[in-house]
Protein backbone atom coordinates (compact mmCIF):
# COMPACT_ATOMS: atom_id res chain seq x y z
CA UNK A 1 0.00 0.00 0.00
CA UNK A 2 1.33 3.45 -0.87
CA UNK A 3 0.83 6.52 1.27
CA UNK A 4 0.79 10.00 -0.18
CA UNK A 5 0.72 13.37 1.49
CA UNK A 6 -0.35 15.96 -1.03
CA UNK A 7 1.37 14.61 -4.16
CA UNK A 8 4.44 13.20 -2.46
CA UNK A 9 4.85 9.58 -1.50
CA UNK A 10 5.85 8.87 2.07
CA UNK A 11 7.87 5.68 2.41
CA UNK A 12 9.40 5.96 5.88
CA UNK A 13 8.60 7.55 9.22
CA UNK A 14 11.13 10.25 8.34
CA UNK A 15 9.20 10.99 5.14
CA UNK A 16 5.94 11.35 7.07
CA UNK A 17 7.61 13.63 9.59
CA UNK A 18 9.19 15.82 6.94
CA UNK A 19 5.96 16.10 5.00
CA UNK A 20 3.98 16.87 8.15
CA UNK A 21 6.45 19.55 9.25
CA UNK A 22 6.98 20.93 5.80
CA UNK A 23 10.70 20.93 6.57
CA UNK A 24 13.36 18.28 7.06
CA UNK A 25 13.79 17.21 10.69
CA UNK A 26 17.51 18.00 10.39
CA UNK A 27 16.63 21.69 10.07
CA UNK A 28 15.48 21.67 13.68
CA UNK A 29 17.78 19.05 15.16
CA UNK A 30 20.96 19.57 13.17
CA UNK A 31 23.27 16.86 11.95
CA UNK A 32 26.42 15.33 13.38
CA UNK A 33 29.57 17.01 12.19
CA UNK A 34 27.98 20.17 10.81
CA UNK A 35 30.31 23.15 10.58
CA UNK A 36 29.72 26.43 12.39
CA UNK A 37 28.70 27.98 9.06
CA UNK A 38 26.24 25.16 8.33
CA UNK A 39 24.78 25.49 11.81
CA UNK A 40 24.39 29.26 11.44
CA UNK A 41 22.67 28.85 8.06
CA UNK A 42 20.36 26.17 9.45
CA UNK A 43 19.44 28.33 12.44
CA UNK A 44 18.81 31.35 10.17
CA UNK A 45 16.43 29.28 8.05
CA UNK A 46 14.64 28.02 11.16
CA UNK A 47 14.29 31.59 12.48
CA UNK A 48 12.78 32.67 9.16
CA UNK A 49 10.25 29.84 9.29
CA UNK A 50 9.31 30.70 12.87
CA UNK A 51 8.98 34.38 11.98
CA UNK A 52 6.56 33.48 9.19
CA UNK A 53 4.60 31.08 11.40
CA UNK A 54 4.84 31.98 15.10
CA UNK A 55 2.32 29.25 16.04
CA UNK A 56 4.52 26.53 14.55
CA UNK A 57 6.02 25.30 17.87
CA UNK A 58 2.62 25.14 19.59
CA UNK A 59 1.11 23.32 16.63
CA UNK A 60 3.94 20.77 16.67
CA UNK A 61 3.58 20.12 20.38
CA UNK A 62 -0.18 19.70 19.96
CA UNK A 63 0.33 17.25 17.07
CA UNK A 64 2.98 15.27 18.96
CA UNK A 65 0.78 15.04 22.06
CA UNK A 66 -2.13 13.82 19.96
CA UNK A 67 0.01 11.17 18.25
CA UNK A 68 1.27 9.91 21.61
CA UNK A 69 -2.24 9.90 23.07
CA UNK A 70 -3.67 8.05 20.06
CA UNK A 71 -0.79 5.52 19.86
CA UNK A 72 0.53 4.82 23.37
CA UNK A 73 1.68 1.39 22.25
CA UNK A 74 4.28 3.06 20.00
CA UNK A 75 5.85 4.88 22.92
CA UNK A 76 7.01 3.93 26.39
CA UNK A 77 4.33 6.09 27.98
CA UNK A 78 2.64 5.52 31.31
CA UNK A 79 -0.56 7.54 31.71
CA UNK A 80 -0.58 9.81 34.72
CA UNK A 81 -3.48 9.40 37.09
CA UNK A 82 -4.90 12.65 38.32
CA UNK A 83 -5.70 12.63 42.02
CA UNK A 84 -9.34 13.15 42.92
CA UNK A 85 -10.01 16.61 44.23
CA UNK A 86 -11.49 17.03 47.64
CA UNK A 87 -15.11 18.23 47.32
CA UNK A 88 -14.84 20.40 50.42
CA UNK A 89 -11.80 22.18 48.99
CA UNK A 90 -13.75 23.04 45.83
CA UNK A 91 -16.59 24.53 47.84
CA UNK A 92 -14.19 26.68 49.81
CA UNK A 93 -14.66 24.74 53.03
CA UNK A 94 -11.55 23.92 55.01
CA UNK A 95 -10.94 20.22 55.48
Amino acid sequence: MRAYIDRQQAISAEDFTELALGTPVELWLGVNGESDEERAAREDAARDILADNPNFPDDLVRIAAQVIEDNPDLFDVVPLVRPARCRTARKGVAA
